[in-house]
Formats: structure tokens, C-alpha cells, sequence
């Protein structure tokens, strides 16, 4: 089957029911009990502290920050520690990690642990030519005897705190790596294994095979978050009734759209999810969005982030694309209500948009692996990965959550 053929059934073949009392369980991660069973994806420039303090608002559940290279961590630098720090209302309070090296994944597991982190995730899903071609991110559950060196580092430096990891089905069709990854999660004392339903080959492309899910469901006794395609809250309780699954992680679906916590909650909580909101509901959503980006940044770099959002917010309403332009180079909060103010604020959301991708570039690729890589999977050596500040930066400002 090719990846541009749908691999699971289309949502309005699915049945638009909230869940029933008991049908589905809180997802427990060591002392975390999470309900619903939701988390936020880790995505790279997008779920900082205030894009997680929206989406909090609005829903329950868990909201994982944006991915932290431990090299970074341990060296200090001021951007990794400002993304990875807590804040009094998060709790519980969860981080990605990326490491590749099991000494630099325990001592920065240990620290962040000590720094009061309530959950860590690691990241082994990350599809990234750079990345991947260094022996990294995707490329890791190749190799499930490294996997589990990194694993075991990390849930050793844990003590209580819950440990998960998350991975793609593999490097290609030709080469799937979900399995192993399971058994290696399991194996090493892993709370949960999250599950994104493309191969690193696929990138963001197509349709996202659940039945990787329910298989991997089948096959180890941890729980299993299935990832990929949660665009609306149906797809959620969809997901969760056709895999099994433990939970659902949610990504693309929310980007410019932090209400749909709140979606998900009402149905999994039984009840039929509200009307998006309209235009100038969303605009003060905006202004709330700029503020907190302004005071975490800085006004210069805070509105710089907040341009991707402007599009993403606005994506599919009347008038909009004319003022893509402008809002692309916004400066200021001020400038950005006044261009806002051009649009009619009684707009409802357009259905069009409820499923339309806001980022992550489509596509194919053939994935880089190093100069023979597949020639010892037994081989457990940790791949190269950047030392200096300069190459973290790099590496940092390119790293896909996975």
C-alpha cells in the first residue's frame, strides 16, 4: 500500500459518539494518573511554556515541552535551559529529551529529575536528514541494543518519575523498527511507548497507519500512545476504539486551534464537543498568545514566533490570505489587532480548515543513514552527536519531535 493511500477509515465513516461512562481509562504513568488520556506532542518552536499554558487552559490532560538536547542542557545553554525550566502552574510537568549518548541522557535525566520534572519522554522518532544521517533520532531503534542502553540510562536516573519513549514505525517499510522498540521499552522499565504511525521515510505524508498501533498494542503489556491523525476529537475516541491504545497524542491538529483540549475533554467526559469559536473569539485568543510569547522572549523574538501563529490562527477565514503578507513580518502586538481588525470578527471557524495542515512539510524522503550503519544492528556504540554550543544551536533549531 503506498503512503498516499488511506490506512485507516475516513472520519465520517466513523460513528460521532462521546465516550460512554467507563469506556475508557486515565492513562497511568508510574504516580501520574492523566485524564483524559491526552497529550500535547513535543514540537520544535511551537509547544514553549506558552503555547502549553493555552492548551492547559483549556483542557486537562499533558503537555509536553518542546524537545531539549541533554548536551545542551548540561553545558548550560540559556535557550535549552529556558525551554526545559518548570513553572509554578505546570504540574504535571513533563519534558522531551534527546540524547544519544546513554551518560549524557542519565546525568541530564538526573539533573532535570533533581529540577522537579514530573515525566520525561525521550524522542527516538525525530526523521530529520541531519539528524538521522549521524546515526540519531530515527535512526536509534535500529539498533535496539543502543535503544536500550539509553532507555535503561534514563529510567536508572528517574527513580519514580515516569519514563516513555516515543518512536516512528521505523526508517521505511522496508525497515520497521516499532517492534523491537516496544520490546525494548518494556524490557528497560519504560512507563509507556508513544506511537506515530509513519515511518521516518513518510515524514508527514499520507495517512498515518493505525494498525502499527493496535499491534504494538497487542504486543507488549506497557501502555501504548498512539499518535498521527488527530485532527478533531472524534479522531481521538475513534483511535482509541479501533487500537486499544491507552491514550492519544496530539499534534498538527492544534497548532492555531488550543481550544481543541477543550474538545477533547468535553468528549471524553461523555458530553458533545462545543462550536469552534468564531473569528474574535480566536483574536483574543491571539492577543493572549503574544502577550505570553512577548514575556517569556522578549518583545523582538516573542513576536517574531508569534508571525508562524498569525497564519496558523487565521488559516481559511475570508480575507485572510490577503493579509498573509503583513502578518508574516508583524512586529508588534499592536500592529498585528490592527490587521486583525480588517476581518470580520463574526466569521465562524471555516469547516475547511478543521483538517488542513498548518506545518510540518509533506512529502517523501529517502532517510539518510550513515556510511553502513545496517552492517552490525548488535552494535551499541553511541552515534556521533554535536559537542560545541555552535553545533547544538544547529542541531537544536532543526530537530523534529518526531
Amino acid at each position: 500500500m503506498s503512503s498516499s493511500e488511506p490506512r485507516n477509515r475516513l472520519l465520517e465513516d466513523r460513528p460521532r459518539r462521546p465516550a460512554a461512562a467507563g469506556e475508557f481509562q486515565p492513562l497511568e504513568l508510574g504516580p501520574l494518573r492523566i485524564w483524559p488520556p491526552v497529550v500535547l506532542a513535543p514540537m520544535a518552536g511551537v509547544t514553549n511554556y506558552p503555547f502549553r499554558k493555552l492548551c492547559r487552559r483549556f483542557g486537562a490532560g499533558l503537555y509536553v515541552s518542546e524537545m531539549i538536547t541533554a548536551r545542551g542542557y548540561l553545558l548550560g545553554n540559556r535557550m535549552t535551559r529556558q525551554l526545559a525550566a518548570g513553572h509554578p502552574d505546570e504540574r504535571p510537568r513533563s519534558v522531551q529529551v534527546y540524547g544519544s549518548d546513554p551518560v549524557d541522557v542519565g546525568e541530564m535525566v538526573k539533573q532535570l529529575v533533581e529540577d522537579g520534572v514530573d515525566h520525561v519522554d525521550m524522542n527516538f522518532g525525530c526523521p530529520v536528514p541531519k539528524v538521522t544521517r549521524n546515526g540519531g533520532g530515527s535512526a536509534i531503534p535500529v539498533k535496539p541494543r543502543l535503544l536500550a542502553r539509553l532507555v535503561r540510562a534514563a529510567v536508572k536516573n528517574a527513580g519514580p518519575v515516569p519514563v516513555t519513549i516515543k518512536v516512528r514505525k521505523g526508517i521505511s517499510d522496508d525497515l520497521l523498527t516499532f517492534r523491537d522498540a516496544g520490546r525494548v521499552a518494556q524490557e528497560e522499565g519504560a512507563s509507556a511507548i508513544g506511537l506515530h504511525g509513519r515511518t521516518a521515510a513518510e515524514l508527514y505524508s499520507g495517512h498515518a497507519d493505525w494498525s502499527a498501533i493496535t499491534e504494538l498494542k497487542d504486543a507488549v503489556s506497557i501502555p501504548v500512545l498512539g499518535n498521527g491523525d488527530v485532527w478533531e476529537s472524534w479522531d481521538a475516541l475513534a483511535m482509541m476504539r479501533e487500537t486499544g491504545c491507552d491514550a492519544v497524542i496530539v499534534g498538527r491538529g492544534c497548532l492555531g486551534r488550543p481550544w481543541l483540549f477543550k474538545e477533547l475533554a468535553r468528549v471524553f467526559d461523555g458530553s458533545e464537543p462545543d462550536e469552534p469559536p468564531r473569528l474574535g473569539e480566536i483574536v483574543a485568543i491571539m492577543r493572549e498568545h503574544a502577550e505570553l510569547l512577548i514575556e517569556a522572549f522578549g518583545p523582538d523574538h516573542g513576536m517574531r514566533q508569534m508571525r508562524k501563529w498569525c497564519h496558523w490562527y487565521t488559516k481559511g477565514f475570508p480575507g485572510s490570505a490577503r493579509l498573509r503578507g503583513d502578518l508574516a513580518r508583524v512586529e508588534t502586538k499592536e500592529r498585528m489587532l490592527e490587521l486583525l481588525g480588517e476581518l470580520d470578527p463574526d466569521a465562524p471557524f471555516p469547516p475547511n480548515a478543521l483538517r488542513a495542515s498548518r506545518a510540518k512539510r509533506g512529502g517523501t524522503q529517502r532517510v539518510k543513514l550513515p556510511e553502513g550503519y545496517l552492517d552490525d544492528l548488535d552494535d551499541d556504540t553511541p552515534p556521533k552527536s554535536p559537542r560545541t554550543p555552535e553545533e547544538i544551536a544547529d542541531w537544536e533549531r532543526t530537530l523534529s519531535g518526531g
